[in-house]
């Protein structure tokens, strides 16, 4: 009995473990280097291998864990970890996908229902998607990210302010693990020059 409870208190470590660390910046993954037209607004060109199929793997029921920081732009160090969930099904004949984002969790708003939906459109003729996300406490689109995926990682990009400020915002999807995708933000205040990170949240399917 007492090797069997060793067992399991190894096995619920090393799975806390290992959510710890997906729940991080992988440093081994650039950021594209962003690049601007004469007007200041961002170009973004799809990679060789984006596809209306590029999603798919988001298709279904998820459960959710998310780490977000808890200040933004302001040097935080504090971050704050809560439970979610996703459900995500195609539109549009496959040229796009939504889903509803839902946790009772929500820093700032425990024990009320937030909500959020998020709209995925593919271009064919751009090869681009554009993402469109909307919360359930502020009831108006955000500005699109747009972009594409190469080798199982995404990053979208858009123009956006907060706080008053002018900042690029960046959403990446890590699907190299499709059975384990992970989702995170960044903001940049000076153009892509730096970044910091406030948002991560990794999915598991629900059976």
């Amino acid at each position: 009995m007492k090797y069997l409870s060793a067992i399991l208190l190894l096995t619920i470590c090393n799975v806390g473990q290992a959510q710890t660390t997906v729940l991080k910046t992988d440093t081994t993954l650039g950021i594209p280097q962003l690049s601007f037209d004469t007007n200041g607004e961002l170009k973004i060109t799809a990679s060789v291998t984006s596809s209306q199929s590029d999603f798919d793997f988001l298709l279904g029921k998820w459960k959710m864990h998310n780490r977000r920081l808890n200040k933004r732009l302001e040097d935080c160090k504090d971050w704050t970890e809560f439970d979610s969930s996703d459900e995500n099904f195609k539109i549009l004949g496959g040229k796009g996908d939504m889903d509803t984002y839902s946790t009772t969790e929500m820093p700032g708003q425990e024990g009320k229902l937030f909500e959020g939906v998020t709209l995925r459109l593919f271009n064919p003729k751009s090869r681009l998607w554009s993402l469109y996300w909307v919360a359930s406490n502020v009831g108006v689109l955000d500005p699109p990210v747009v972009g594409s995926f190469e080798n199982g990682i995404g990053h979208f990009f858009a123009k956006d302010t907060f706080k008053g400020k002018n900042i690029i915002v960046m959403f990446r999807w890590d699907a190299r693990d499709k059975n384990r995708p992970v989702w995170s933000q960044a903001f940049s205040p000076d153009n892509g020059k730096t970044w910091e990170w406030n948002w991560y949240n990794v999915s598991e399917r629900i059976k």
